[in-house]
C-alpha cells in the first residue's frame, strides 16, 4: 500500500489507457473492491466465545422465539444483496453473472459510499426466471433489501413482481425504478419552471424496456392521466390494437391515437423520456415540440440527441441526459442508496409506489434550496441555482442522505409498510448526517474544482516511468498541462516504450538546456548567496536539480504547482524546493497525514518536516490543522498528543506542550484544544471525560497534534501498514507556493492525487 491511496476520477471516455487502468486497479493488492471486516473485537479467547460458540447460542434462541430481533442482534438490517444474473449488463449486454461481478462489487462501493448500506453482491448462474426466483427467495433470511441489477426484460419484470409478493423485505430492480425515480424528480422542476400542470401535459417516451416502462408508470402515479402518454419501441409508437412485438408491460400503456412513429408521436408533445438509442431524435422532431420543451434524452453514452442539437433549434428547451459532462445528468446514485437507507431504517416490507414518489419529491425540492458554498465549489464553473440547467441535485451533495432517507421512510410509515417507525425524525436526520465523512466529499470537490480551473504542474521526475503515467493521466482527466522536467529523448524513448503516442497538452523541459536557467540562477543566487552559495554552485543546482528548476518555475509564476519524490528521500526534496521556495508568513512548513477510518477521519500533524517543534510552532500548527480541517467539513477538536495526561508524568519535553495550550488560551481561539494527553484519551471520548471531565473538548479529537517527528512519523507509517485506514499525505501545507512530496513507493494514482492537491492549492492563492 502506497501513502496516498485516494482515488483519481476517471476519464469520462473510451480509451485503452482507462481500460489498462481499471484492469490494474481492479488487480492491485487485494484483488476486487470489498472485503468482509468484523464490527466486535475478536482478540481474546472469551471474545470469541461471545462471537461464537457457545455464547451464539443466546441470539440465535432468542430469534428463534421472536424472529424481528435478528435486526437487533444481527446486520441483517443494514445489509442489501446486490444480486444479478448478468444478462443486461451496463450497456455490454449478456456478459453472464460472474463477468456482472465487477459492475455489482462496484454497486456494493457506491452503497457504502453514498448511504453507509452495506452491500453483498450474488450473481446468480442461471437465465431461468423461475430459478431465480426461488433461488434469491430462499436467501432471503439474510439480507434486510434486495436491489437486482442488470437483469435483462422481460424476466426482470416477472422476478421483481414475484420476489416483491413472496417477500416480505424491500425487492428493487434498480435500473426500472432508480432511473424512474431521478428522472421523475427532474420532470417535476421542469413542469414547475414552464409553468405545466402534469394533468395537461402529452408525453413520449421512447424505448420500451425495464427503464422506460418504470419510468411511464411512475409518472402515471403523479398524476398524468393514461391517454396523455405515447410510448414507443422500435417498431414505432404502441397503440391499441397493434400486435406485432407486444408482451403484456407493453399493451399495459397502448392508447388510442393516429400516430405511428416517433416522428409523428413528437408533434405538439410537451415532454420527451428517451431510454433508447444515439440519434433517435433528430432536430425537426425537437422543433416540432410544444412550446418550451421538456427533453430528457437518457440513452448511454451517447443522448438521443445532444443538448447542443437541441438548442440550435429551440432555445426554450429543458434537456436532461444520462452523462455527467451535460447539466441536469440523471444518475441513478442519487436515488437507489437513499431510498434503501430510508427503508432500512423503518424495517420496510417494500418499497411502494409512496415511497418513490416521495424519493422522487425530495430530490426535486432539494434542488430548489440554496446550494451550500461546498457543493458549489465541487461544481466550480456551474452555477448550481435552481432553473433550467439545475432541476435535480448532484451526486455529492452531502444533504442527499438526509432529505431522500427521511422522505422514503415517511412515506414508509405513512403507507403503513415500516415496521419500526422512527418517533424522533428530527433527531433520525441528525444521525443520517453523521453516517458520512466529509472527508470524501471535499476530495470530489478538490477534483471538480481543479477540473474547471485546469492548472499547469511540474512533475519533477520526467523520464522516470511511473512519473509519465502520471502526467498523462492528469493530462487526460483534464486537470491541466503536466510539465515533465528530464532530457526530452528519454521522456519520449519512456513514452513510447509504454506506448504513449500522445503527446498533446504535454511539456517537456529540459533544465540543462532551458532558456530560463539565467533568469532562474540570478533569482537562487539573492536568496542564497549570504548562506555559503558560490554562484556556479547556484548554476549547477538549476542545471542538475530537477526539484530546484521545478521549484524554480512554480517561484517564478511558469507553473502553477509541483509534485516530485519518487527517486529521492524526503529531505532531501523539500531541502531542494525550500532553496527556491519560503515558508509563509505566520505559519510553519509542515506535512500533515489524513487517516481515514470506517469511524470518520483524523488528522496528524507534523509527519514530515519539524523534529521537535517549539510551542510557538505547536500553536500555530494547530491552527494550520483547524483551517484545513474545516475546508474539509470537520469541526474541529485539538489534542496535544503526549506520553502524559494532564502533568501525570512531569518532565521537561512536555513544557513545549503546555507552553502551546497556554498560547492558544490566552489568544482566545475559536476552536476547542486541550493537552498534554495520550492518544487513546484523545480518541476515546468516554474513557477521557470519565478520568478528565475538565477536559476543554466535547468530543473526539479529530486533529492530534504530535510532540515530535520521530513519534509523529512512527504513527503514521504503523497506521498505513497495518491496515483497516486510508493514509492521505504527507500534504505539505505552509509554503508560499504550493509544492507535494511523495513518498518513494508511491504510485501513479498517488502522483495524479498530489499533483491535483498543488493544482488546489494554487487556486487558493
Amino acid at each position: 500500500m502506497s501513502e496516498t491511496t485516494f482515488d483519481v476520477e476517471p476519464k469520462q471516455v473510451e480509451s485503452g489507457d482507462l481500460a489498462a487502468d481499471s484492469l490494474r486497479m481492479h488487480a492491485a493488492g487485494r484483488p476486487g473492491k470489498i472485503e468482509i471486516v468484523p464490527t466486535k473485537p475478536l482478540t481474546t479467547q472469551r471474545d470469541l466465545s461471545l462471537a461464537y460458540s457457545p455464547g451464539v447460542a443466546a441470539p440465535c434462541l432468542e430469534i428463534q422465539r421472536d424472529p424481528s430481533t435478528a435486526y437487533d442482534y444481527t446486520s441483517k438490517g443494514n445489509i442489501v444483496a446486490i444480486i444479478s444474473n448478468g444478462t443486461a449488463v451496463l450497456g455490454l449486454g449478456d456478459l453472464g453473472a460472474l463477468a456482472g461481478k465487477p459492475v455489482m462489487e462496484g454497486k456494493a462501493v457506491l452503497f457504502k459510499r453514498f448511504a453507509d448500506v452495506d452491500g453483498i453482491d450474488l450473481e446468480v448462474d442461471t437465465k431461468d426466471a423461475e430459478a431465480f426466483i426461488n433461488c434469491v427467495k430462499l436467501l432471503g433470511p439474510s439480507f434486510g433489501g434486495i436491489n437486482l441489477e442488470d437483469i435483462k426484460a422481460p424476466e426482470c419484470f416477472i422476478i421483481e413482481q414475484r420476489l416483491r409478493e413472496l417477500m416480505d423485505i424491500p425487492v428493487f430492480h434498480d435500473d426500472q425504478h432508480g432511473t424512474a425515480i431521478v428522472s421523475a424528480a427532474g420532470l417535476i422542476n421542469a413542469l414547475h419552471l414552464t409553468g405545466r400542470d402534469i394533468k395537461d401535459v402529452k408525453m413520449v417516451v421512447n424505448g420500451a424496456g425495464a427503464a422506460s416502462i418504470a419510468c411511464i408508470e411512475l409518472v402515471k402515479a403523479m398524476g398524468l392521466p393514461h391517454e396523455n402518454a405515447i410510448l414507443c419501441d422500435t417498431k414505432g409508437v404502441i397503440w391499441q390494437g397493434r400486435t406485432e412485438g407486444m408482451n403484456q408491460w407493453k399493451s399495459a400503456h397502448a392508447v388510442r391515437t393516429k400516430a405511428r412513429t416517433l416522428e409523428e408521436a413528437m408533434k405538439g408533445a410537451d415532454v420527451f423520456f428517451g431510454l433508447s438509442v444515439k440519434g433517435a431524435v433528430t432536430p425537426d422532431m425537437v422543433r416540432s415540440m410544444a412550446a418550451k420543451p421538456i427533453i430528457f434524452a437518457m440513452a448511454n453514452p451517447d443522448p438521443e440527441i445532444t443538448p447542443e442539437d437541441v438548442k440550435a433549434v429551440r432555445g426554450d428547451a429543458i434537456i436532461a441526459t444520462g452523462r455527467s459532462d451535460y447539466p441536469n445528468q440523471v444518475n441513478n446514485v442519487l436515488g437507489f442508496p437513499y431510498i434503501f437507507r430510508g427503508a432500512l431504517d423503518v424495517r420496510a416490507r417494500t418499497i411502494n409506489e409512496q415511497m418513490k414518489i416521495a424519493a422522487a419529491e425530495a430530490l426535486a425540492e432539494l434542488a430548489r434550496e440554496d446550494v451550500p458554498d461546498e457543493v458549489d465549489r465541487a461544481y466550480a464553473g456551474r452555477r448550481l441555482r435552481y432553473g433550467p440547467e439545475y432541476i435535480m441535485p448532484v451526486p455529492f451533495d452531502p444533504r442527499l442522505i438526509v432529505e431522500v432517507s427521511a422522505a422514503v421512510a415517511q412515506a414508509a410509515m405513512d403507507s403503513g409498510v415500516a415496521r419500526k417507525p422512527i418517533i424522533d425524525m428530527a433527531e433520525y436526520k441528525r444521525q443520517l448526517s453523521s453516517r458520512l465523512d466529509p472527508t470524501t466529499a471535499w476530495l470530489q470537490s478538490l477534483f471538480e474544482q481543479v477540473k474547471a480551473n485546469p492548472r499547469r504542474i511540474v512533475f519533477a521526475e520526467g523520464e522516470e516511468e511511473r512519473t509519465i503515467r502520471a502526467a498523462v493521466a492528469f493530462r487526460d482527466n483534464g486537470y491541466g498541462t503536466p510539465i515533465l522536467i528530464g532530457r526530452d529523448d528519454q521522456v519520449r524513448e519512456t513514452m513510447r516504450s509504454l506506448g504513449i503516442t500522445d503527446d498533446d497538452g504535454l511539456e517537456i523541459h529540459n533544465a540543462r538546456l532551458s532558456t530560463k536557467n539565467q533568469a532562474y540562477t540570478d533569482m537562487i543566487y539573492r536568496r542564497l548567496q549570504r548562506n555559503g552559495f558560490l554562484r556556479r554552485d547556484v548554476q549547477r543546482m538549476v542545471n542538475q536539480g530537477r526539484n530546484v528548476f521545478g521549484a524554480c518555475m512554480v517561484a517564478a509564476g511558469d507553473a502553477d504547482g509541483m509534485v516530485t519524490g519518487i527517486t529521492r528521500r524526503f529531505p532531501e526534496c523539500f531541502g531542494d524546493v525550500t532553496r527556491v521556495i519560503d515558508v509563509e508568513h505566520d505559519k510553519v512548513a509542515i506535512g500533515y497525514s489524513i487517516v481515514v477510518s470506517r469511524h470518520g477521519t483524523v488528522f496528524l500533524a507534523d509527519t514530515s518536516v519539524n523534529e521537535t517543534p517549539t510551542s510557538t510552532q505547536l500553536a500555530l500548527i494547530a491552527k494550520q490543522m483547524v483551517h484545513n480541517a474545516r475546508q474539509m467539513g470537520h469541526d474541529p477538536r485539538v489534542a496535544f498528543l503526549s506520553f502524559s495526561n494532564f502533568g501525570s508524568r512531569e518532565m521537561d519535553r512536555t513544557t513545549r506542550i503546555r507552553d502551546a495550550i497556554r498560547l492558544l488560551a490566552d489568544e482566545g481561539v475559536d476552536f476547542e484544544f486541550d493537552g498534554e494527553m495520550q492518544a487513546d484519551m484523545a480518541l476515546d471520548y468516554e474513557l477521557l471525560k470519565s478520568t478528565y471531565p475538565f477536559c476543554r473538548l466535547t468530543g473526539p479529537a479529530n486533529i492530534l497534534i504530535m510532540p515530535g517527528l520521530h513519534s509523529a512519523h512512527i504513527a503514521s507509517r504503523l497506521m498505513q501498514r497495518l491496515g483497516g485506514v486510508t493514509v492521505i499525505g504527507p500534504v505539505i501545507d505552509g509554503l508560499q507556493k504550493p509544492v507535494q512530496v511523495v513518498q518513494m513507493g508511491a504510485t501513479v494514482s498517488d502522483l495524479v492525487s498530489h499533483a491535483a492537491l498543488a493544482a488546489y492549492h494554487s487556486l487558493e492563492r
